[in-house]
């Protein structure tokens, strides 16, 4: 039986290639894992949670800088080992990175499952922004105050 996963902690160097592997199982595909290597390779990561635990790498989380607007960043991709989904392990990391974007006052977007992210404490984006992505799966934490209301991804995310 596996462990619990301890705290959620910034990805380490070294890390890399099991983080490729755990993008690569939970979404069947490589996809994942070429994005995040395409945002380390552009700068364009802000930040990379893991959830470790004494059998390795349970979940990951990448942050990243959007384009426009300027100071935001972007929630992309997240994963869960897959042996490790179900158990409230995406929800826990999930949750933590939307309180600290509304603690800390940073402005969080994230495109996914609407009953997923809301109970993690994202909202629906509010009314007049643009995006090249489903403005229903789109949702944000934090601050969503700007005066430039459209959406621009890192170029890695191929938009």
């Amino acid at each position: 039986m596996a462990t619990r996963p301890d705290f959620m902690r910034e990805l380490k160097r070294g890390e890399e290639d099991e983080v490729s592997a755990l993008l690569t199982a939970a979404f069947g595909q490589k996809d994942e894992a070429r994005l995040v290597e395409d945002l380390r390779k552009t700068r364009a990561i802000a930040g990379e949670m893991v959830l470790p635990s004494s059998e390795g790498l349970v979940g990951y989380a990448a942050l990243s800088t959007m384009i426009s607007p300027k100071g935001w960043l972007c929630l992309a991709p997240v994963a869960i080992r897959p042996d490790m989904q179900r158990h409230g392990h995406g929800r826990r990391l999930v949750g933590m990175i939307s309180q600290w974007a509304e603690m800390s006052g940073n402005s969080l977007v994230v495109l996914g499952d609407p009953a997923f992210y809301t109970r993690c404490g994202f909202a629906p984006i509010p009314e007049g922004f643009t995006t090249p992505y489903a403005l229903d799966h789109t949702l944000i934490a934090g601050p969503a105050k700007t005066k430039t209301p459209a959406l621009i991804y890192p170029k890695a995310f191929g938009v």
